[in-house]
């Protein structure tokens, strides 16, 4: 794709399909959320505001291509589970959209204490600000998942089921990988043995539940590991872990730079892996109460300068760039 047309697709979409009353009424809702003590389970914030938000973010979201196409500058950010503080923490630090564009590579529910505020918010943003925050699929954004990991049971215990599967039918609608500016490919968790074209995942219709093989699956959790050599079993259970060599023969048939995926807790916030040609991003640091890992942020701007900001329970800081192109 040219570098032309690559800056005609924000233009494409730049109208919202939200209306002038709509849009009111998610600026209230996103006033109401951010202004929560770090205790409130949404109580100011109605099972028909959150109807309300996913209806409009649904519509937001079928209406871009399953295979986004960004321009820089923008922030990553990697798995949140449900750590709203440490969410709004990178939004007060770099400024929320639009002032800001984000790209989050999937994994907001789960684990975590707050999903229902942290999935509430992030929708809410994209309905509002459909060209200035991305929300990719991660593997948690899943009903089977669900189940086991604590966000069924955080909307039965706070609202209801019914409202539960309202938030399964919006994330069934959630992109599943971007490419920004030719030369990042960003997904949730990895590549694919059966990824031949990037094609193959713009022709993916959605709504779609996460099958239990195959391309979808992979992309949401395959594993990098430096042990494999080609493809592996993965000890998930689900999908295959990769290769240095397979993560060298992507980026050089398809021309990127770089593979920017999530999933995995590092130590540090994040972690590269095949001479850096890939690097996992982990945005929730202390994990669940239970690891002393960073968090971080991946900030790319406009000439493709990347730095890291890295957030511990406390302090943040900056770390120095790379270039990708």
């Amino acid at each position: 794709m040219s570098k032309q047309k690559l800056h005609e697709i924000p233009k494409q979409t730049a109208k919202s399909p939200v209306d002038r009353q709509e849009r009111l009424n998610l600026d209230q809702v996103i006033g109401r959320l951010k202004a929560l003590p770090s205790l409130d389970n949404c109580s100011s914030v109605s099972v028909r505001d959150i109807e309300n938000v996913c209806a409009q973010a649904r519509v937001v979201l079928l209406s871009q291509p399953t295979l986004l196409e960004i321009l820089p500058p923008i922030n990553l950010l990697g798995d949140i589970h449900g750590q709203y503080e440490d969410l709004l923490c990178y939004f007060k630090l770099n400024g929320y959209p639009p002032d800001t564009n984000y790209l989050l590579l999937g994994d907001y529910v789960d684990r975590g204490k707050h999903s229902i505020k942290t999935l509430t918010l992030l929708l809410a943003l994209k309905a509002r600000h459909p060209n200035n925050i991305f929300l990719l699929r991660g593997n948690h954004e899943c009903s089977s998942l669900n189940h086991f990991y604590g966000f069924y049971d955080e909307c039965k215990r706070r609202f209801t089921i019914k409202l539960w599967r309202t938030f399964v039918d919006c994330y069934n609608c959630l992109p599943l990988a971007a490419i920004i500016e030719n030369n990042i490919f960003c997904c949730h968790g990895g590549l694919s043995p059966t990824l031949f074209s990037l094609d193959q995942i713009r022709k993916i219709e959605r709504p779609l539940e996460i099958p239990e093989s195959g391309l979808v699956c992979d992309i949401l959790w395959a594993d990098p590991d430096k042990r494999t050599i080609g493809w592996g079993p993965n000890a998930r259970g689900v999908s295959y872990t990769f290769g240095s060599d397979v993560v060298s023969g992507f980026l050089h048939r398809f021309g990127f730079s770089l593979i920017c995926r999530g999933h995995q807790c590092v130590e540090d916030g994040y972690e590269f892996f095949s001479k850096r040609g890939l690097i996992t991003i982990f945005s929730a640091p202390n994990y669940c109460g239970e690891f002393e890992n960073s968090g971080a942020m991946m900030k790319v701007d406009k000439d493709l300068l990347c730095t890291f900001q890295v957030l511990r329970r406390g302090s943040c800081r900056t770390s120095k760039g790379f270039r990708t192109a």
